[in-house]
């Protein structure tokens, strides 16, 4: 038996989010209302059989870090052999500063990596949505002896430019990798999962630590430099559901896909469940609501009259008589008050919506709303407008925000962490 230790690349800041990541890394955004993103990875290496495993973070960690703790709900909470570490940034007598690039996150950490003596480095990306045995993908580097072996996914061409694309040789041996290309060769895409013998990681982290023209990056410098000197670099084809939900509008269509009859990515199979830690809320209550197509999480209030399609609820939201909220995702605690309409749109933990207000609408435009902010009765967020976090009444000069703008607090100007579109 091969030694195996899990590394989760969790660093990233994730502007793409835009409002979603303004106080939190991507891989601790809320996900299917119980979840968060982390959660997918981090299960999918207990349910592999991999207790060994390292988090490497960065942006803004704290509701990450809160979220893991010692690891308990994913029985990784243990004090020799394995078990779950979060790292972070620090100041070494090398003077290490923030992380440039996934390399160069695991080469900052790899004394401990070399601590707990493996013979294989998994390593993962902490901000994808599927379902995948890392066993299967080691079983398949030892067989063909490679030296790193990465997963890769079928996608359209019209997609491939926003991924590294991979081709190979008959026997899954990679003979070309290009970084997301603008005119994509024929093949499969990255979907950075990789799998190292521990000397080959070594070796490769250092070479590339001391490249000054490297971007200290898996996909852009070390695997294209290994493919290019021959070096016995594989695939593993992945064939399930899989999404980066790096952008809003990924990021709802994977809930969408929670939706669809039968769903796209299926939250019940009992025999890979998702770990997290859950809140500790009540049931969800319904009343005589119209309720259809939905996930509606513990905690929530659904009062007689109210309405919802095809949207996922987190815990302890409340909708009042006579709101509706249609193909949108709603976050912790947020409010819906009477007679509001929210459509096509995502909305952070914490906000209160108020009477007849409106947030998005019919189109392919997302509206957003961000964490604790409070729209006035009668407030219009059009299709493809945002509210950033914590914005109050008296931050808003009118009674709407169009397409393709932001409303920002002017209480805190210093605090505009997010990024528009």
């Amino acid at each position: 038996m091969k030694k195996v230790c899990a590394v989760i690349l969790a660093g990233g800041e994730g502007s793409r989010l835009g409002i979603l990541t303004a106080k939190r890394t991507k891989p601790a955004v809320p996900f299917a209302g119980k979840y968060r993103i982390i959660d997918f990875a981090l299960s999918n290496c207990v349910n592999s059989g991999f207790m060994d495993v390292m988090i490497l973070a960065q942006y803004r960690p704290h509701s990450l870090i809160e979220h893991i703790g010692a690891g308990g709900p994913w029985d990784l909470d243990r004090e020799h052999r394995g078990g779950v570490r979060i790292y972070t940034p620090y100041r070494s007598r090398e003077l290490a500063d923030w992380f440039v690039g996934t390399a160069d996150a695991v080469q900052q950490n790899f004394l401990f990596i070399k601590d707990r003596r493996p013979d294989i480095v998994v390593l993962l990306s902490g901000d994808h949505i599927y379902r995948m045995n890392y066993g299967d993908l080691v079983e398949s580097h030892v067989r063909t002896g490679a030296s790193a072996t990465l997963a890769t996914i079928p996608v359209s061409r019209e997609e491939a430019s926003r991924f590294g694309i991979v081709t190979t040789d008959g026997e899954g041996r990679v003979t070309s990798f290009v970084e997301k290309p603008k005119d994509p060769p024929p093949g499969d895409a990255n979907m950075g999962v990789y799998c190292f013998d521990y000397e080959v990681l070594d070796r490769v982290l250092l070479e590339d630590h001391l490249d000054p023209e490297s971007s200290k990056d898996f996909g852009k410098d070390i695997l294209p430099k290994m493919v290019a000197r021959g070096e016995r670099v594989f695939t593993w084809p992945y064939h399930g559901y899989w999404r980066d939900v790096g952008t809003l509008e990924s990021y709802w269509e994977a809930h969408m896909d929670l939706l669809s009859d039968p769903p796209a990515y299926d939250l019940n199979d009992l025999g890979w469940l998702i770990h997290t830690r859950s809140e500790r809320r009540a049931p969800a209550r319904v009343g005589a609501a119209h309720i259809e197509h939905s996930l509606l999480t513990h905690g929530c209030v659904v009062e007689s009259g109210g309405s919802v399609i095809r949207s996922v609820l987190g815990p302890g939201v409340r909708v009042a008589p006579g709101a509706v909220v249609k193909e949108s995702v709603v976050l912790n605690d947020t409010v819906v008050e009477s007679g509001a309409v929210v459509e096509r749109a995502l909305v952070d933990k914490r906000v209160h919506i108020g009477a007849n207000a409106r947030v998005g609408g019919p189109g392919n435009k997302l509206a957003a709303v961000g964490k604790g902010s409070e729209l006035p009765p009668g407030f219009v967020v059009h299709p493809g407008g945002e509210v950033a976090h914590d914005v109050v009444g008296s931050d808003l000069d009118g009674m709407e925000v169009p397409e393709g703008l932001c409303v920002y607090t002017k209480r805190r100007p210093w605090d505009v962490s997010i990024k528009r579109r």
